[in-house]
């Protein structure tokens, strides 16, 4: 039993990808002692496999000590599930979807004087200070994201001053009576005034329009990806 029971507390450590100075170091045993055990086949005292227990209650004792039943208890894991659950309630936020198909809409979306409805509602844990979600259009970002993807954004004002070179944008450029909505990395170009809109798809080329003809620039911070084949 002491041989099986040391061989189970290792397959339990792989699986959950704890060190064994690690778990040597919570439970109060030695630098290397276990790992000494577990080559000479020894016994591991009483004492040790209450603090074992202590530390690690996820682990089935019926298991551990006999190897019936599962690696895991079940009891423990319904009760951080629901711990989680309620964590993830707590820290997730309704995060409306607009489907805007035209620049026009992009311009209302953005504006002062949002007109545009919600199709939808987002809930995503872990995120904050965000202003909406879009689904993606066309193939520039990809395989990073795809059309039909949602993008969760937030408004940068004063654009000129806040871009932070290197993150992901959706940007409305209005330049010579030509109007783009394009998503894209934004880097710092040569030529002085300009920025580079980079794409992840390398069949789409990088271009450069002056700074100045940024009218509406949102950061994207986060994604989101269904897949679905109905």
């Amino acid at each position: 039993m002491a041989e099986n029971t040391i061989n189970r507390i290792k397959q339990y450590l792989d699986y959950k990808g704890i060190r064994v100075r690690t778990f040597e170091r919570e439970v109060g045993m030695s630098n290397g002692s276990f790992a000494s055990q577990l080559k000479n086949n020894k016994t591991i005292g009483v004492d040790k496999l209450e603090n074992i227990l202590k530390q690690y209650p996820d682990i089935n004792l019926e298991w551990l000590l006999k190897g019936n039943g599962d690696m895991l208890s079940y009891e423990s894991l319904n009760e951080r599930s629901t711990l989680y659950k309620k964590t993830e309630k707590s820290q997730s936020h309704n995060i409306p979807i607009y489907d805007v198909q035209s620049t026009a809409g992009i311009v209302d979306l953005f504006g002062e004087n949002n007109n545009q409805k919600a199709v939808s509602f987002l809930n995503v844990p872990r995120i904050s200070e965000f202003d909406g979600a879009l689904y993606v259009v066309g193939d520039s970002m990809y395989p990073l994201l795809r059309s039909g993807d949602i993008v969760i954004y937030k408004k940068i004002n004063n654009p000129e001053e806040n871009i932070i070179w290197g993150e992901m944008y959706l940007i409305y450029v209005k330049n010579d009576d030509n109007e783009y909505f394009l998503t894209r990395y934004l880097k710092p170009s040569d030529r002085e005034s300009y920025v580079q809109f980079v794409s992840q798809n390398p069949d789409h080329q990088t271009v450069e329009f002056p700074v100045s003809s940024i009218k509406v620039l949102a950061l994207i911070k986060a994604s989101v990806r269904v897949n679905s084949q109905f």
